[in-house]
């Protein structure tokens, strides 16, 4: 089987919620989401970036957004920017939350590129705590503390305004420019990152601070989970002149799961076959080269394609690939291999 690593999973949120049973539903399942341990190995899930996210009042997975995404076209306003001191704990929850699942014997929080390599080898999950969207960050010397707590990635926006910039609404058809770019401290959290490896994750951020970072960065650019806007007119998804900034960096792209930013008319229904995930990597590729395409599912965040339903189906994306004309070299630099090789190039070896 080819292994397999995810740019980005939302599990930890299902983590809290079950409480003093969160283990047990990495351990063994629950029936529901997209995402625990049985499942990751019957997919030949190695390891991926697991989000920390902080609770929005409204959002995409809401009854009444469901139903807006279903009849394009919409554009949902962005929501209110969390407060710190609300965001905090939450974070905090989750940090610990990650950090008992290690206590498993089954998962590290890594924090090399030498110890993610260590950990699959010795048949652990290789686990990186992302934080997506900034709003428990107060200030350089909280992101030091987090840094040493393991924090290895950073999305400094959800798709609504922190601090740092501004996110894209979800929209179809949309532009991702949709606002100014990086705030001051915005422009001080890139250059901290920076000196201390923390890799940034442009999803989610729209195009004027997509911008402040090429310029600013000198890491390669990632976008852990987006799709290709030339094919799907989400505000959320990269235009061509972005992917081609991201291939100059040597930076990557993992391609998102979520039907409504796969499908070419935008609606919020199952994708019903892997042909339109097949045309935006072919699409990724062209641009980015087979070293800069990855995988980054939205497991447990976002809705997936009828094949595609959780971890265990991901040999249904892989075999559709081997199908398209895709080799087993390049088959397994997308499934994880260009994954590993670009935290080397952002973290060092």
């Amino acid at each position: 089987m080819i292994p397999v690593f995810d740019g980005h999973n939302d599990f930890i949120q299902r983590v809290v919620a079950a409480g003093a049973n969160g283990s047990q539903v990495w351990l063994e399942g629950d029936g529901t989401g997209h995402l625990d341990l049985p499942r990751m190995k019957a997919g030949g899930v190695i390891g991926g970036f697991f989000a920390m996210w902080i609770p929005s009042p409204s959002g995409p997975n809401d009854e009444e957004a469901i139903r807006l995404m279903q009849q394009p076209p919409f554009a949902m306003p962005l929501p209110e920017e969390i407060p710190h001191d609300h965001a905090l704990p939450h974070a905090f929850q989750q940090a610990a939350a990650l950090r008992a699942l290690e206590r498993t014997g089954t998962l590290d929080v890594v924090t090399s590129a030498a110890g993610l390599r260590q950990s699959v080898a010795e048949g652990r999950i290789a686990a990186i705590m992302h934080m997506e969207g900034a709003e428990a960050i107060r200030d350089m010397d909280a992101l030091h503390l987090w840094h040493a707590a393991g924090l290895r990635s950073l999305g400094p926006v959800w798709s609504r305004p922190t601090a740092y910039g501004h996110g894209v609404p979800f929209a179809f058809p949309s532009s991702p420019d949709t606002g100014p770019g990086l705030t001051d401290a915005g422009r001080a959290l890139v250059r901290e990152c920076n000196q201390l490896r923390i890799m940034l994750d442009l999803s989610h951020l729209n195009e004027a601070g997509f911008n402040d970072i090429a310029a600013l960065s000198d890491a390669p650019l990632v976008a852990s989970h987006s799709c290709v806007h030339a094919i799907c007119e989400s505000a959320r998804n990269l235009t061509d002149q972005q992917l081609e900034m991201i291939a100059d960096s040597k930076g990557l792209v993992g391609l998102n799961y979520a039907s409504s930013f796969l499908r070419p008319d935008g609606k919020r229904f199952p994708l019903e076959d892997l042909d339109v995930m097949l045309r935006h990597l072919d699409h990724l590729l062209e641009i980015l080269g087979e070293d800069g395409v990855a995988l980054g599912s939205d497991f447990d965040g976002a809705l997936m394609p009828r094949d595609l339903a959780d971890a265990a189906a991901l040999p249904n994306l892989l075999r559709a690939m081997e199908q398209h004309g895709y080799g087993n070299d390049l088959i397994t630099k997308i499934a994880s291999e260009n994954w590993i090789s670009l935290l080397e190039r952002s973290w060092g070896a």
